[in-house]
């Protein structure tokens, strides 16, 4: 667990957990999800379930908006089209379910109750779940949505920098699988943001952070996507930037980068959420960041010790040489 445990309300901090994944059809998945969390599945529409658990309000969906939103119940269609629909559902839901990606979105759980996710996902990969790994059409994920300590912008920059120092580390920890390399969805920021954000004395006002931000990553398709903090601390400076209806406001960061290798025996929610936990010590320990900071800025310029050493290993051997892995 991060040192940082509570928000500046003094709540248990909390975050969204979000999982891609196959091999198991969605009722079969739903009826699953339901045992394992004991709780009630209410079917909303074709492809999205609400469950209720003394843990909140799991979703589990087909992650495809012109599917699961289909209505052939619709006595406003023509009766002839509803008929033929029918047959055609079964051809639409063989595919789907194997080439879309289910999703199970969980509720903002506090921090002390992520056991329940550990304990899912394993649970799930004994019953055939299906990730990244299985076929380069999937580009399956595990998304986190951590609730950030405070909405402060000098803590929100210590996030975004500890984020850049390691990215290359963390890209490399989760072995991001090639059908996910070949996707726009975990791009990194744009270069020139990330040497502004690095430079010795960067300190922005919440204003200025996000149009820094917005003036070179105007998407959501980023390794760390920051629209939907930005939608809660100011939705309209980011619709002079971004419209989007997919963006929900929420005082989180989100964090896209991992592949969901859930088939894999030695893969495990905690393998991403330990990495998680580095960045979060990281970020809260001033004298630590300011030094990865320098050593990044370092990295940049032109040398023979840099043109022989990645980023990456110069990232390996400090988080050893600090204690963090």
């Amino acid at each position: 667990m991060p040192e940082r445990l509570r928000n500046h309300q003094g709540e248990e901090r909390r975050v969204g957990v979000e999982i891609e994944l196959s091999g198991l059809g969605y009722d079969e998945l739903v009826e699953h999800v339901a045992r394992l969390l004991k709780g009630s599945p209410e079917l909303e529409s074709r492809y999205v379930s609400r469950l209720e658990t003394d843990a909140g309000t799991f979703t589990i969906e087909l992650d495809s908006d012109p599917v699961k939103d289909l209505d052939l119940a619709d006595e406003r269609l023509p009766e002839s089209i509803r008929e033929l629909g029918t047959h055609a559902m079964d051809v639409i839901d063989f595919a789907a379910e194997r080439i879309v990606p289910l999703e199970i979105v969980g509720p903002p759980l506090p921090f002390s109750r992520l056991g329940l996710i550990e304990e899912l996902v394993d649970e799930l990969r004994e019953l055939g779940a299906e990730g990244s790994r299985e076929a380069i059409y999937f580009a399956f994920g595990l998304q986190l949505n951590p609730e950030l300590p405070d909405l402060e912008p000098a803590t929100i920059v210590t996030y975004l920098q500890a984020f850049a120092a390691l990215y290359d580390w963390l890209k490399s920890r989760h072995q991001i699988d090639i059908s996910r390399k070949f996707t726009t969805y975990i791009e990194p920021w744009s270069s020139r943001y990330t040497d502004m954000l690095m430079a010795e004395d960067y300190a922005p006002d919440q204003a200025s952070l996000m149009k820094d931000y917005l003036n070179f990553n105007p998407t959501r398709n980023k390794a760390l996507d920051l629209l939907p903090l930005f939608a809660h601390l100011d939705s309209e400076l980011l619709h002079d930037y971004v419209d989007d209806p997919r963006i929900k406001s929420r005082p989180t960061l989100h964090y896209r980068l991992p592949d969901c290798d859930i088939d894999n025996p030695r893969w495990h929610f905690s393998t991403v959420w330990n990495d998680w936990v580095v960045l979060e010590q990281i970020a809260n320990h001033p004298e630590h960041l300011k030094e990865l900071r320098e050593l990044f800025r370092e990295a940049q310029t032109f040398s023979f010790r840099n043109l022989t050493r990645s980023w990456r290993d110069t990232t390996e051997q400090w988080l050893k040489q600090r204690g963090y892995v």
